[in-house]
């Protein structure tokens, strides 16, 4: 049987952290499946279809990875159509592992055939998170170590193009 985990996020922007995540994760699985959803409690960067073209264009040279759009409603559903065993996770500290132990505790709930797979950061992207790398590029800083090459291009031309950096 194929082992299938799901990788949902906002993705905005895919980071080096979660590409490190995805490829660590396909030790275990045969097959990783990004699920791009839109987080509404932060301000998006990138609208949806270009964070999925985006994250399809970073990972294509990794083998056995797939990128869909999240289609609403429960991820643990999501997972069920997709045929994944588990729910993938990247957690950097304390916070982040609490936050996540909850959220799989409530899943195991709903779904508990469905078991929630945590990937501790490696160390040199435990700092890392897609809202500092936003923050720093808006203010003209460079974060082209940190995220993957395509999606730098991106962000460099996302707030070149931006009424901030022109007021700059």
């Amino acid at each position: 049987m194929k082992r299938v985990a799901l990788f949902a996020g906002s993705f905005d922007p895919l980071t080096n952290g979660h590409v490190d995540t995805i490829k660590r994760a396909l030790i275990v699985f045969d097959e990783v499946i990004l699920a791009v959803s839109t987080n509404t409690t932060k301000q998006s960067l990138f609208d949806g279809d270009e964070r999925i073209s985006l994250t399809e264009e970073a990972l294509k040279d990794i083998p056995s990875v797939r990128v869909v759009k999240h289609t609403g409603g429960l991820t643990i559903d999501m997972a069920r159509e997709l045929g994944a065993c588990a729910l993938l996770r990247g957690v950097r500290n304390v916070k982040d592992f609490e936050y996540e132990h909850n959220i799989a505790s409530m899943n195991k709930l709903q779904a508990p055939d469905l078991e929630t797979v945590i990937l501790l950061s490696s160390e040199n992207y435990r700092y890392l998170s897609s809202s500092l790398i936003k923050e720093v590029a808006m203010f003209g800083g460079n974060v082209s170590t940190l995220v993957p090459t395509v999606v730098n291009e991106a962000i460099v031309k996302k707030y070149q193009d931006s009424a901030y950096l022109k007021k700059k």
